[in-house]
């Protein structure tokens, strides 16, 4: 990770202070990317789904253009070298993962959803087994195997039989297959080239766009279908696609940049497991959704096995 950030205590001034708290920068992180699925419930009705992609991509782009032009310039021959790995990425992890996300919540509620994302660190190690032959610890798999009854149980609302009549909430299912889209743009970053992470948000976030509008041309009905979906567009569509485009796609990654180079990636790494915690309250909070006892089961079981995991990775990296 390029450093070139100010040293905290430098500079004076509430940016300042802001950016010289790690934790506070690491906790706002997995906050925004909650308010990702907040906003992709709350915009059920109000905006068309592949509206809401198109236009969170092409904002963000247009953003990021101004912020990553300094860095683009030295980093240009790294990023043309790397461009297939950065399309992949921007295709899989941005463009497809989201997709799924908006159009998994006109089916399932975004408790599920958060509660469910826990799926990805427990797809990631399989992954890392399975493909790299990383080998798992006692603790990591006992912690998989509870993560995975966890989000098994939310994903079929506390009646696991329903896997063997196949009767799993089409939602669900969807947030699922993002997950497993998530997992894998994870395992191979191994690959991302070494450039400003600004160089890399915007490769991707051009990637993700170039991939919505393809998305919109095969499955959402056209490129003409979607433009007449503008005009009947509420206020609140609009306020979710501001949201999305500024908090998950662009402050997200910058507290989270920035709590990596304050602390370590090892450190920072366990507060993504936050997600699922803070998607869950904001859900609650703003959306008003209603906690069930099944939600609760899976999220003491969720809990459980990410901290099994990370107390195993943890020790033994300390040693």
């Amino acid at each position: 990770m390029t450093k070139q950030q100010p040293a905290p205590g430098r500079d004076h001034g509430p940016l300042a202070l802001i950016t010289g708290q790690p934790y506070l920068l690491l906790v706002l992180a997995p906050i925004f990317w909650g308010g990702n699925l907040v906003a992709g419930k709350a915009a059920v009705g109000q905006i068309d789904p592949f509206l809401l992609l198109v236009g969170r991509w092409f904002g963000a782009s247009l953003i990021l253009i101004v912020l990553a032009a300094p860095h683009m310039k030295t980093d240009w021959p790294r990023v043309r070298a790397s461009m297939f790995w950065l399309v992949f990425y921007g295709v899989l992890g941005f463009a497809t993962f989201n997709i799924l996300m908006y159009s998994s919540a006109y089916h399932t509620a975004a408790i599920n959803a958060s509660i469910e994302q826990a799926a990805i660190p427990v797809l990631v190690l399989l992954g890392n087994f399975l493909v790299f032959k990383v080998r798992a610890k006692l603790l990591q798999v006992v912690g998989l195997v509870l993560t995975i009854i966890g989000v098994i149980w939310v994903a079929t609302h506390g009646d696991p039989q329903r896997i063997l009549a196949l009767s799993m909430n089409i939602g669900d299912g969807m947030v699922l297959a993002a997950c497993l889209c998530y997992a894998i743009y994870s395992l191979v970053l191994r690959y991302r080239p070494d450039i400003h992470w600004l160089s890399f948000m915007f490769v991707t976030a051009l990637a993700a766009l170039a991939a919505s509008l393809v998305f919109v041309v095969f499955i959402g009905g056209g490129i003409p279908r979607v433009l007449a979906a503008i005009p009947q567009t509420t206020l609140i569509g609009w306020v979710c696609i501001g949201y999305v485009m500024i908090f998950p796609s662009i402050m997200a990654q910058l507290c989270y940049a920035r709590g990596v180079e304050l602390v370590g990636p090892n450190r920072a790494s366990i507060f993504i497991n936050l997600l699922p915690i803070t998607g869950t309250v904001l859900s609650i909070i703003i959306l008003g959704e209603r906690l069930e006892m099944f939600h609760l089961i899976s999220a003491v079981l969720v809990v459980a096995g990410i901290a099994l995991s990370e107390y195993t990775v943890r020790s033994r990296a300390m040693r």
